[in-house]
């Protein structure tokens, strides 16, 4: 691990690097402790008579730091790595970067790689620096298949017509971009068309999650558990889009249109078909996953901050597309094993779908948010991702692309019920 550049960043090299520095040398891929190698490391400056670089700008809404793989830099416009990276690992560097220029980032590793983002970015350079720690295995789980009869009955009423009216709504706003009012908006229609599903039901709640950096909303629909409340099953998809940078017309219907209105159409069908369930069900709309899944990232790291119990997370974003033979793919990596294996032994038992996996890599979806903090995590995507939608990220990600309807997509609806009603009895 080496640290490169920055005030903070370069105390903790002087601190690693300093003969005097032998009571504390941070180990990266261990963990560091960043006040102490701070203090270590200012101390060793003063005794030795050096001299640190220029004193660090202050933490402003338009600075923020990003994670990124080592090899996708190499592949990117040089232009947006002006500086060394502040620090690195063997797989990961972190880079003190430009705010406005994330949706860019991300264009270019959606043009590059065929995915996005493919980055965290955090508000914080220490938020930052606990990616290139080495990730905590996820503790085995044990997910069981017992309740045929109600997952039956409810699987059967998810439909199309309200998952593709949704769609719709959220294609007609010229973009949902984070920054933009258009975004805001976006976000605040999807919460009045989520309140309606709590409308007389009192254990139901809509709330926005307000994220300080940036002005878009996340949604979150809370079906509170009769029994165990304490513990809580997440199912999630983002509502920003884009198409290239810039506040450019992106509806957005299949990213991510699509798997906010599957989200919805999960809750939707699981409050009218009169279900209760024993644990507690967070439905949530994130926001600003274009931009380094700041949204998700923000709130799972407040789930763990809070030490919420999260039995599993679902992720779902681009589900309307059917560009290959099977019907549903699990992303293998950056996602629980166990809980994969159980989702494929739901389609298997009460739905009857193909299904398939890959692997999509570094931050590609919400679902690495939960899974780097130590949740179950799982992501169920369109096609493979080498056929996966081509009109994306531009002006021609509409409905019609997807035949005109959303018959694939309740395919996810129909799967977002089983796995709600299995983990959360």
């Amino acid at each position: 691990m080496r640290i490169i550049n920055g005030f903070l960043a370069y105390a903790v090299f002087l601190g690693a690097a300093a003969p005097a520095m032998a009571a504390y040398v941070p180990d990266f891929d261990r963990g560091i402790d960043v006040k102490m190698a701070i203090q270590a490391a200012l101390e060793s400056a003063a005794s030795a008579g050096g001299l640190l670089p220029e004193p660090p700008r202050p933490e402003t809404a338009g600075r923020v730091w990003i994670s990124i793989e080592k090899g996708d830099v190499a592949a990117l416009d040089g232009a947006l790595f002006k500086r060394l990276p502040v620090a690195e690992n063997k797989r990961v560097q972190v880079y003190d970067f430009e705010e406005d220029k994330l949706v860019e980032l991300a264009d270019g590793m959606n043009r590059a790689f065929a995915r996005a983002p493919g980055f965290f970015a955090h508000s914080s350079l220490e938020a930052a620096l606990e990616d290139l720690k080495a990730p905590q295995p996820l503790p085995v789980r044990a997910f069981t298949l017992d309740q045929a009869e109600k997952v039956k009955a409810l699987a059967a009423l998810p439909l199309e017509q309200p998952i593709a009216a949704t769609i719709k709504g959220l294609a007609a706003f010229k973009n949902r971009g984070y920054r933009y009012a258009t975004g805001i908006d976006a976000s605040k229609w999807l919460q009045r068309e989520w309140a309606k599903l709590a409308e007389g039901r009192p254990f139901v709640s809509v709330e926005p999650f307000k994220h300080a950096a940036f002005p878009q909303e996340s949604v979150v629909l809370t079906v509170t558990g009769a029994s165990e409340p304490e513990s809580v099953v997440v199912i999630g998809g983002h509502i920003d889009s884009v198409a290239g940078y810039g506040d450019n017309p992106a509806p957005g219907a299949d990213d991510n249109a699509s798997g906010a209105a599957v989200v919805q159409e999960v809750a939707r069908a699981l409050l009218e078909g009169g279900y209760r369930p024993a644990k507690t069900i967070k439905f949530v709309g994130f926001a600003a996953e274009e931009a380094g899944l700041r949204g998700s990232g923000e709130i799972a790291a407040a789930f763990k901050k809070a030490g919420t119990s999260v039995e599993g997370m679902l992720n779902l974003d681009m589900v309307n597309y059917r560009g290959s033979e099977k019907e549903i793919y699990f992303v293998s990596d950056n996602t629980s094993p166990d809980q994969n294996a159980f989702l494929g032994r739901l389609i298997d038992a009460y739905l009857g779908y193909s299904w398939g996996t890959l692997k999509c890599g570094y931050g590609c979806s919400d679902h690495a948010s939960w899974n780097k903090n130590g949740y179950h995590a799982s992501y169920a995507f369109e096609s493979t991702f080498e056929q996966h939608n081509p009109y994306i990220h531009k002006a021609t990600d509409t409905l019609d692309k997807c035949g005109g309807s959303a018959e694939h997509a309740l395919k996810f609806a129909r799967l977002g019920v089983a796995y709600a009603v299995e983990l959360a009895k």
